[in-house]
């Protein structure tokens, strides 16, 4: 029998997945693609799906996250310190100026919920990115796992109603909507599209965050199935949620001519197709998504760097408490007062370009170490995340070529 107390990290991933990122990518795909790439957010919820498993593994049987598995296995100085840069630099850094478009995103949303909250009388046209912040740092400052976990379980339940309810009133067209899934295919000018829908879901420092409130949850190697069920389950609702909004959008506005640039401008241009309940539904799903992202991604850094660095992982030590309210306080200050932060976003974006090879190659080569015993990969699994590497390499070539313009 399931039982809800057997899930959470699974649903932290799917719940940082899910962001306002990944709601305008989607749209994107959809308005512009039709249903033609649903099959590629298959394609990533697969390879999402092997590669969280491997790192819950190493997470549940090592009793250890990656960050410390890594400084564990670089025993040369100049290894560990150049992978400790590039860990701050992806995850930390860039979750920092990501974590403002988290806090925006729900921003938008709970504005077309309950309207727009101004404090001009200090210099902020948007208020709400303060209020989300207060809201993700009131659960995480509670320092309790299950609480965090259950609040995020809770956020992933409520897109899941906010986008297939909206995708339900679109009227999608079945037959299209199958083919799209299940026969891949490449329109014109799709390449990068594709690439973009795939790196949404495989994320590097999702793998830092399951693994290490895998190994937390999970204490022995007997609870390893409970871990696999949570994240089987967990991460297709993810990407069940990422192909609704996709279908959603190819639904409304393929074919037509309406620009979807933002998640905002999707929410207001279904309501005159599909009447006030779709645009609410939209906007409630959006909200979930930005606090959802804005309180993984500081807390997942949190447990990367600490990892890395050799620091505690309770939650309510210092250090713990200090990367993720750092994190926390960019992000509200890049929101709130429409910071532009180009040039570390590109740098981010750089490093993340080559970290993600670097942890798929990492994770293929611990979980097949001694330590991992009888649940080391079979020859299916190896065979599965050479696959995965190649692809890799090929999202990380894309990613840089687009950094470097």
């Amino acid at each position: 029998m399931i039982k809800l107390a057997n899930f959470g990290p699974g649903a932290l991933v799917a719940a940082a997945f899910i962001g306002p990122g990944t709601v305008v990518t989607a749209s994107l795909a959809g308005a512009n693609f039709g249903y033609a790439l649903l099959w590629a957010l298959l394609f990533s919820v697969f390879a999402c799906l092997i590669l969280q498993e491997m790192a819950l593994r190493i997470g549940v049987l090592t009793q250890q996250g990656l960050g410390e598995n890594i400084r564990a296995e670089l025993s040369t100085p100049l290894f560990r310190w150049l992978f400790t840069a590039l860990i701050f630099t992806a995850v930390v850094v860039g979750n920092s100026v990501y974590q403002g478009g988290n806090l925006s995103g729900a921003s938008l949303g709970i504005s077309g919920l309950i309207g727009e909250l101004s404090f001009a009388g200090i210099g902020l046209q948007d208020g709400w990115p303060i209020i989300v912040g207060l809201v993700a740092f009131a659960v995480l400052w509670s320092g309790n796992s299950r609480f965090i976990e259950r609040s995020l379980i809770g956020l992933v339940l409520l897109m899941s109603l906010a986008f297939v309810g909206t995708f339900l009133i679109t009227n999608p067209d079945w037959s299209e909507l199958v083919a799209g899934l299940l026969i891949p295919q490449l329109p014109g000018e799709a390449t990068l599209m594709v690439v973009a829908l795939i790196g949404t879901t495989v994320v590097p420092y999702n793998l830092f965050l399951h693994a290490a409130s895998a190994a937390k949850k999970w204490r022995t190697k007997e609870q390893l199935r409970a871990a696999q069920v949570d994240s089987l389950i967990s991460i297709p609702v993810g990407g069940l949620i990422s192909m609704a909004i996709l279908a959603t959008a190819a639904s409304a506005f393929f074919g037509h001519q309406v620009t979807i640039t933002s998640a905002a401008d999707l929410a207001g241009s279904l309501e005159p197709l599909f009447g006030v309940s779709a645009q609410y539904l939209m906007a409630a799903g959006l909200f979930a998504a930005g606090i959802s992202s804005a309180t993984t991604a500081p807390l997942a850094s949190a447990y990367a760097l600490s990892g890395i660095m050799g620091w505690s992982k309770d939650l309510k030590s210092r250090s713990f408490r200090l990367t993720w309210l750092f994190i926390l306080i960019i992000g509200v200050a890049i929101s709130s007062l429409g910071i532009e932060a180009v040039t570390v976003i590109w740098v981010a974006q750089i490093a993340n370009g080559i970290l993600l090879p670097l942890m798929v190659g990492f994770l293929w080569w611990l979980c097949n170490k001694p330590v991992m015993g009888v649940q080391a990969n079979s020859r299916l699994q190896n065979i599965l995340a050479a696959l995965l590497m190649g692809v890799s390499l090929i999202l990380s070539g894309k990613s840089l070529l687009a950094a470097l313009g």
